[in-house]
């Protein structure tokens, strides 16, 4: 058995070790808003509940390990005490993956990542109007672990209004599990989901995605392709060249598919089973053949 004393591994290697033991972990996706009324998006995996009378939630947003800066949701919740979490099912992981990409200060996540914004009874920030479960906040302090890079904060939530979408809810009015169908992180790229076990995701954080708002109107409001789909697209750096598109195109002409005169569903439909396949690039040459 390896015996790691904390103090003697760099910072990033004990981060990867505590995420990988101790997993899988629920994902707060909290949605804040800064000073100015600007939204941002982003998911955290320090995270659980309390308490029930009070109800209290409590999530940490961590100092970025690499060069020990804080993130925009911390800096919005100690600017308005206020945040919204939303629970991340499988029908959103993609897009929820895709939000935790590193944009600049004041880039909308919710935008990037193809989401809706679903205005609060409460609070100020915006819901997740694609989450099944979301939990309006009031935050009652935040604890300062540290000042180095991993350095936790945690910040105490305080539960003021929660939402629950019919379709999750058996006829007694308690959740349905399976219906819910909850997604939670490991170390890696590895998640879980709740009913079926681990998958991976590539993780977004090495790159910035162009993000779903940057999508042709066809695309982005396509009745075939699902939010995930949206997700995995909206993470590439750069679409793939028309030359490229073209040569793709014409390899499969070569194999009695003519691309080129395919329907709008059509197209859709084949970058769908692309998409899979986890092969994003060949999806994207379908769609913008």
């Amino acid at each position: 058995m390896v015996s790691i004393d904390p103090k003697s591994v760099p910072t990033s290697k004990l981060h990867s070790y505590l995420l990988s033991a101790v997993a899988p972990r629920p994902i707060a996706f909290a949605s804040t808003m800064d000073a100015e009324g600007k939204p941002n998006l982003s998911p955290f995996s320090f995270f659980n509940v309390f308490s029930a009378k009070p109800p209290i939630l409590i999530f940490s947003p961590a100092r970025r390990v690499r060069d020990n800066t804080e993130k925009h949701t911390l800096l919005n919740i100690e600017a308005t005490k206020e945040v919204v979490i939303n629970v991340v099912n499988f029908d959103l992981v993609h897009q929820m993956s895709l939000s935790s990409t590193e944009y600049a200060d004041g880039v909308n996540e919710f935008d990037k990542a193809g989401l809706t914004m679903l205005k609060s009874d409460i609070v100020k920030p915006f819901r997740v109007a694609e989450s099944p479960i979301q939990i309006e906040c009031k935050v009652n302090e935040v604890v300062r672990l540290g000042h180095e890079g991993g350095a936790g904060n945690l910040v105490i939530c305080e539960v003021v209004k929660l939402h629950i979408d019919d379709a999750v809810l058996n006829e007694d009015d308690t959740i349905n599990q399976e219906k819910l169908d909850l997604v939670a992180r490991a170390g890696g790229s590895y998640y879980s989901r709740a009913k079926a076990g681990f998958f991976e995701i590539p993780k977004p954080i090495a790159t910035k995605g162009i993000g779903v708002d940057s999508f042709p109107d066809a695309i982005k409001k396509s009745m075939i392709l699902t939010g995930n789909d949206l997700g995995m697209l909206g993470n590439v750096e750069a679409l793939p060249t028309a030359e490229s598109v073209e040569a793709f195109v014409s390899g499969l002409e070569m194999s009695t598919l003519n691309i080129k005169e395919a329907t709008d569903e059509q197209k859709h439909k084949l970058a769908q089973d692309y998409l899979g396949l986890g092969n994003v690039e060949n999806a994207w040459k379908i769609l913008l053949s």
